[in-house]
């Protein structure tokens, strides 16, 4: 029955995100995650499908990627009793910070978390909410294992298949509530 009920969780969460076309530029199908943070019993459901999952993995990190992963991720980290650690774009933290840099379609990009924000050998969960290329994904788990790290999982709550980001991460396992076609 717990299925059955997951399945539904899904169902309706996956219903209350909103698909935008030609956003931010023509061709591109945008899946906005606001009209989820819109309908608090779907926002609950999501975070609690998440908690559920990790409850018992001992997870002591859980780094969200910006922006959006800041939405879900302290919300998860205070229902772990873990620490959330935020992975964010160049320039955006004070002190010192240690870098991953990645490609884009079009240049690269670099992911930044401050120095002394974890310590080698603690667990990790990496929370995003959506993964498309992987690109994002895959420069936050050398990151993270840079420092010594163990990345338990990551999560998101949207995957688009066809752009193949879960082939990206090779043998790292990723977990997503909805897929969606792009």
């Amino acid at each position: 029955m717990a299925s059955e009920d997951g399945e539904e969780r899904i169902a309706k969460i996956s219903s209350v995100i909103r698909a935008i076309p030609d956003f931010p530029k023509p061709g591109i199908m945008f899946y906005d995650i606001t009209t989820l943070l819109l309908d608090p019993e779907a926002f609950k459901d999501t975070i609690d499908l998440f908690v559920e999952r990790y409850k018992d993995k001992q997870i002591s990190v859980v780094a969200g990627i910006e922006a959006r992963g800041f939405i879900f991720g302290p919300p998860i980290a205070l229902a772990l009793g873990s620490k959330f650690v935020p992975l964010r774009k160049p320039n955006k933290l004070p002190g010192k910070v240690i870098s991953e840099d990645y490609s884009l379609e079009y240049g690269t990009d670099r992911m930044e978390m401050h120095e002394g924000a974890v310590q080698a050998g603690e667990r990790a969960l990496i929370i995003d909410d959506l993964i498309a290329t992987g690109g994002s994904l895959c420069a936050a788990i050398r990151l993270l294992e840079r420092v010594g790290l163990e990345v338990v999982e990551c999560a998101c709550v949207i995957e688009l298949p066809t752009l193949k980001g879960r082939d990206k991460l090779g043998d790292r396992p990723l977990f997503v509530l909805v897929k969606k076609d792009d």
